[in-house]
């Protein structure tokens, strides 16, 4: 009875809070998002110890969303030239051609160089999704426990562990095409050209798909163990009461 009577409590007070945000013009306010997670921490169902099935369904739903607004992030306008964590810039050694380019005066062709090879990266970044959809599939309940209980990069680690030769096979052909759509090999051959030229320097090769390709992928895992470290520490975006359950439980684990 006393049970029945906290539960019906607990819903009435949801859905006064509920009609409180629908009500106001501008949204929930921060309190009004914090009394709606305060609410549901007392729902049956959204605490105490997950089954493994429970598990394993936490960790995939965590994982396609925060795969799937990384694949989204990267993949759009400026997904990577936007953002200075992933932004592509002149190979390593390259970097005396920049500074060279830039030291005669030839800033724009720099600047076209760098923006172009993100061009191609933010095309292939589309490729990347599916693969990582089909990895969590294949995904076993030891793999998720590990994942929950694990580092706060655990599934990081477990997606360059079972999608980086995929993401290669797929994003190098569409690199490849997106460098000579977007002007980048014609840009870089200027710029080589251009360094060449100069005398005494060393003259440059570098074989720009392989490395787009590369920091492409590096730039993918970052931005992946960016949306798990997300997932991990900010309770409100635990957006459903599985999350809340499993992430919930692996934080009085560590504690």
């Amino acid at each position: 009875m006393q049970r029945s009577m906290r539960t019906k409590i607990l819903q009435t007070s949801f859905l006064i809070v509920f009609a409180t945000c629908l009500l106001a013009s501008a949204g929930c306010d921060v309190q009004s998002q914090a009394t709606i997670g305060n609410i549901l921490k007392g729902v049956p169902g959204s605490t105490g110890t997950p089954s493994t099935l429970e598990i394993a369904s936490g960790i995939k739903q965590a994982l396609e969303i925060g795969t799937s607004n990384g694949a989204d992030k990267l993949s759009a306008p400026n997904g990577f030239l936007g953002n200075a964590a992933v932004k592509i810039l002149f190979p390593p050694e390259a970097q005396k051609v920049e500074s060279t380019l830039r030291s005669i005066g030839l800033n724009s062709l720099a600047d076209n160089v760098v923006t172009s090879l993100n061009r191609a990266a933010e095309d292939a970044a589309k490729e990347a999704k599916p693969i990582f959809m089909n990895a969590i599939k294949q995904m076993t309940i030891t793999d998720a426990t590990n994942i929950l209980l694990g580092n706060k990069d655990a599934a990081t680690q477990y997606f360059k562990r079972v999608t980086t030769s995929q993401l290669m096979a797929k994003f190098n052909p569409v690199i490849t095409n997106s460098l000579n759509k977007v002007g980048a090999t014609k840009y870089w051959t200027q710029a080589a050209s251009s360094y060449n030229k100069i005398p005494l320097v060393k003259p440059v090769n570098t074989d720009l798909s392989d490395y787009v390709t590369q920091k492409a992928i590096e730039g993918m895992f970052v931005q992946v163990a960016q949306e798990e470290l997300q997932i991990r520490e900010n309770i409100n975006a635990r957006s459903t009461t599985l999350l809340q359950k499993v992430f919930g439980y692996a934080d009085k684990k560590k504690q």
